[in-house]
């Protein structure tokens, strides 16, 4: 057995096998791996600066794009809550336009029509404006049409003569499109 006198080994040592003092116990001998031949001064310099462009350039991209995602997002949750507050103004402008004189003055009544008017006046301080497109042409960007009618005495083929449910926009895109009725050429048998 070969003992170490720096380290101090002592009986019951394991023995070495290294037949190579020079080679470390477990590395294989022979050639290492190849790693190129040495760059010349200077170049990887470049390479370097021009690779940390380069991170920095689609760091700055990919920030924008984030950012723009998550305006995206935050407009698409606060549209879908105005699309819910518009079905209820919906609701609440049936429930005041079925009034009868009778009932107008009862408090029920009033507190209704005044809930009404509080979320129109919500819905414009969000942005949201009224589409109505009553006596004007079809544009199906804004509206849906439901019907299609024989055009009264008036009403040109192609424009709107009854508005079924008012459309909403903000922003300039529509919110909700207007269901509407269509005048169209009167149908000759």
């Amino acid at each position: 057995m070969k003992r170490s006198a720096a380290s101090g080994a002592g009986k019951g040592d394991a023995p070495d096998h290294s037949s190579n003092p020079e080679t470390p116990q477990g590395l294989p001998d022979g050639p290492g791996p190849d790693f190129g031949a040495p760059e010349p001064p200077g170049s990887g310099e470049t390479d370097y600066k021009d690779r940390w462009l380069r991170s920095e350039a689609e760091l700055q991209n990919y920030r924008r794009r984030v950012q723009r995602e998550h305006e995206q997002l935050r407009r698409d949750a606060e549209d879908s809550v105005l699309r819910d507050m518009v079905t209820v103004l919906d609701d609440l402008e049936r429930a005041v336009s079925a009034l009868g004189p009778e009932d107008a003055n009862a408090p029920w009544a009033q507190g209704t029509t005044l809930v009404a008017q509080r979320m129109r006046d919500t819905l414009a301080r969000h942005g949201v404006e009224v589409i109505d497109p009553l006596g004007a042409p079809f544009d199906p960007a804004t509206q849906e049409a439901i019907l299609e009618v024989d055009a009264p005495a008036g009403a040109a083929p192609g424009t709107v003569v009854q508005v079924i449910h008012k459309g909403y926009r903000r922003n300039g895109r529509t919110l909700r499109a207007a269901r509407v009725i269509v005048a169209r050429e009167p149908v000759t048998e």
